[in-house]
């Protein structure tokens, strides 16, 4: 009888750890999942995977041995210990979503939806890129391709998922608070989100903003220079800025091209698996109507009336689907 192969998912109970096991027990059945604690008081669980119920265990040195992968999918701090208790498991590649193991010497950026070809290389450590990346990268090379981009500003919504469980939790827990002319909650981000934008958090926040900026901007500058279609796309000016919506990033962008091929050109040719465009006659793409969406969205693309050949673009995608699709395909490649 076949055996699957076994891979330990570091924070099965995590937002992220969820979308993961969904799409794994969908797309991947070849694949045996293990779902491990990223907190401990959240070991022992009975959840499901697929159709099948599921125990999420301990985050123990045995519950990591004799697999082929380990994906990390939960705290950082939860990462840093399934990457000590995975030193004695040589063979056991690690997926890494926490960004924990990137100073790892070998550790390797990875985006399967971006890499024009299969990665042979099954290295030991594959950071999977940040979905704001990934899903930049995506359009810009895309676009890059159809017609040459002179230069292009983007700002980036972030959506309170992106903190996790907490994240959301403090964003309800704020508006719900300032309703109730209450105090705020303020251990996530430091501020008050809830009903506003933030340009940064507080100063006692555990993870900047600005922060997140940068490791967007250094993975984007890397996806942008993999060989392929659209590679060599400059790099945009980004701004990142946190926005009081639970789920999905939005982009907004401006980019001047070449030539201008008119906004039907562009509608037909950025279309393609990971790209949905929705033309002008459709509404455009929204974060709440793009949950559970695979790949991006584009759509409300206009001329801009004060500079002929540049265009502005509004772009969406599920941040948890989109990072949940490409470790799995990572995953899939290495089992």
């Amino acid at each position: 009888m076949f055996k699957r192969p076994k891979v330990a998912l570091v924070g099965g109970e995590s937002l992220l750890g969820r979308e993961i096991r969904d799409l794994a027990a969908e797309t991947a059945p070849e694949i045996d999942l293990r779902l491990i604690a990223a907190e401990e008081g959240r070991a022992g669980l009975l959840t499901s995977l697929g159709e099948e119920p599921a125990l999420v265990t301990h985050l123990v040195a045995e519950n990591l041995s004799g697999v082929r992968a380990i994906i990390l999918a939960g705290s950082e701090a939860s990462s840093r210990k399934a990457l000590e208790l995975a030193a004695g498991e040589p063979h056991a590649a690690i997926i890494d979503l926490t960004f924990a193991a990137e100073d790892i010497p070998g550790a390797r950026l990875r985006a399967p939806a971006v890499e024009w070809e299969p990665d042979e290389d099954d290295g030991t450590v594959h950071i999977v890129a940040h979905p704001a990346a990934i899903a930049l990268a995506l359009f810009l090379r895309r676009l890059h391709a159809l017609d040459p981009i002179r230069r292009s500003v983007i700002q980036i919504f972030a959506p309170a998922s992106e903190r996790g469980a907490e994240g959301i939790e403090e964003l309800q827990a704020q508006a719900v608070s300032l309703l109730s002319f209450k105090s705020l909650p303020k251990a996530v981000f430091d501020a008050q989100l809830a009903f506003t934008m933030l340009a940064r958090y507080g100063d006692e926040a555990p993870a900047p903003l600005r922060r997140t900026e940068l490791r967007i901007e250094r993975q984007l500058a890397d996806l942008l220079a993999l060989p392929g279609g659209g590679e060599g796309a400059p790099m945009p000016s980004l701004r990142l800025i946190q926005a009081p919506v639970f789920h999905g990033y939005s982009f907004s962008a401006w980019v001047e091209l070449e030539s201008y091929p008119g906004i039907e050109a562009l509608e037909s040719g950025l279309a393609c698996p990971w790209i949905d465009v929705r033309g002008a006659e459709a509404e455009p793409p929204n974060n709440v109507g793009n949950a559970g969406q695979p790949g991006i969205a584009v759509g409300g693309i206009a001329q801009d009336a004060a500079h002929a050949d540049a265009c502005w673009f509004w772009v969406v995608a599920d941040n948890l689907k989109l990072a949940a699709e490409n470790a799995v395909a990572v995953a899939r490649g290495l089992v």
